[in-house]
């Protein structure tokens, strides 16, 4: 399996990335095929797909903000069960990031992500792929040392339409076992800057964002 980074929107890597989202994650989850030209071409923003015989199989996508030395996961998709995707996505990820924060002469802090609530999302399939299943990702992530931020988690969907999504929770992987919370100043600065190439959001998120940047540390619970 290869682990190929996509820069281009013409790369039809890319299109078939694309397509394996749509049939994954929800419309409003999904950025539309056109507005991902500058995101694909920003070198902080990295794409990759694993490639199997020729096919894209799986995706990810993740950033690295070296300020606060602090990663996000966009997403992770695996698009096939039993060819082991979900560990190859995770371990290149892993070994990317500690290279990028090395480079930069930072040991890496933690990562952020969005983890479905499976008992507020259970109408949705996600193409029928059973390791994309809440539950099982869910568990999944916790066993990789996730956890919850303790505030009700809402974003603005991808559709640009300024409404919310609120079947998530933010979470945060801590490489120091012994961080027990997060300060919320980092929280807001990171959502903020985030969600920041979205035109239209709305106004429950922008007063989420700016009651936790207000509290000065943010538990991190079990998921």
């Amino acid at each position: 399996m290869e682990f190929v980074r996509i820069t281009n929107i013409e790369d039809p890597l890319f299109a078939d990335m694309h397509g394996l989202m749509g049939r994954i994650f929800p419309a409003e989850e999904v950025l539309s095929f056109d507005l991902w030209k500058e995101p694909l071409e920003d070198p902080g923003i990295r794409v990759f797909v694993a490639v199997h015989e020729g096919k894209v199989v799986g995706a990810t996508e993740y950033r690295y903000y070296e300020d606060d030395n602090v990663a996000m996961t966009d997403f992770t998709i695996i698009g096939e069960p039993g060819l082991g995707i979900g560990a190859f996505l995770a371990n290149q990820r892993q070994a990317d990031l500690q290279q990028v924060a090395s480079e930069a002469g930072k040991e890496l802090f933690g990562m952020f992500a969005e983890i479905y609530d499976p008992y507020r999302i259970e109408h949705h399939e996600f193409g029928g792929i059973k390791p994309m299943d809440p539950f099982v990702r869910r568990e999944v992530l916790s066993h990789l040392g996730y956890r919850k931020l303790d505030f009700p988690y809402i974003h603005p969907s991808w559709n640009n339409d300024g409404e919310t999504v609120s079947e998530l929770d933010f979470c945060f992987l801590a490489y120091d076992p012994t961080t027990t919370s997060l300060p919320g100043s980092l929280i807001e600065k990171f959502l903020r800057r985030y969600y920041a190439v979205l035109a239209q959001k709305p106004e429950a998120w922008e007063q989420m964002v700016t009651q936790v940047g207000q509290r000065s540390q943010v538990a991190l619970l079990p998921l």
